[in-house]
């Protein structure tokens, strides 16, 4: 008769033996919620600030100088009325010259200094939905679980809090449902002082972020 192996040999009375050993386990569930509601954002200019060329001439040495604001304008149509929030994530993450959830970054330049910054502004006094005559923001920083007192004061979308609409102030009930929501958004961008920036060469300013709805 051929022998088995010592180490063949184990493992099969290992695994043909009664278990007599205690088990510790725990369980791990997969939930969600596949809605049939849609939203489709869209900015124009297919979201798209070009600042052209600018002198170092006009960039303070010493200090941050802010470039000219720019607008977009920022449309969601939803099949149906959605709860539903926004957030903004940086793709240039880690880039910015002040670290918050607020400033998105203009990537580096040659020498892997932070070029700038940028923010994403909400007015909702220029924002319509549906056929309110108002509409007023909130945000939450708890995923959704709180939201803010609902007001009608400019705020930067951020990487990390919600930022939704309704209809009524002071609420902290949090978002309506919302059909179509359309808005005149602000883009602040703010240049590091040339002293801290290698300007040998061309540099590039290049943002990205992407927009997200978020459906609550």
């Amino acid at each position: 008769m051929r022998k088995i192996p010592h180490a063949l040999t184990m493992a099969i009375i290992v695994l043909t033996s009664p278990l007599t050993f205690a088990l510790s386990s725990t369980d791990l569930k997969v939930t969600g919620l596949i809605t049939p509601n849609a939203c489709t954002p869209n900015l124009s200019n297919n979201g798209f600030v070009d600042y052209g060329k600018i002198s170092r001439q006009d960039l303070s040495v010493d200090k941050r100088t802010r470039l000219r604001d720019q607008m977009l304008d920022l449309n969601i149509q939803c099949n149906a009325p959605v709860r539903f929030a926004l957030l903004m994530r940086d793709n240039r993450d880690g880039s910015a010259i002040v670290n918050s959830e607020i400033y998105y970054g203009l990537n580096l330049d040659h020498s892997n200094n932070k070029i700038g910054l940028y923010s994403l502004n909400f007015d909702p006094a220029s924002t319509v939905v549906d056929d309110l005559t108002q509409v007023y923001r909130t945000d939450s920083t708890t995923g959704g679980k709180a939201w803010s007192s609902s007001n009608r004061q400019v705020i930067p979308i951020g990487a990390k809090s919600y930022l939704g609409f309704t209809d009524s102030a002071g609420s902290s009930a949090g978002p309506i449902a919302i059909r179509t929501l359309t808005s005149r958004v602000t883009v602040e961008t703010v240049i590091a002082p040339t002293s801290e920036l290698d300007l040998s060469a061309e540099v590039q300013l290049d943002g990205s972020a992407t927009l997200d709805v978020v459906y609550l």
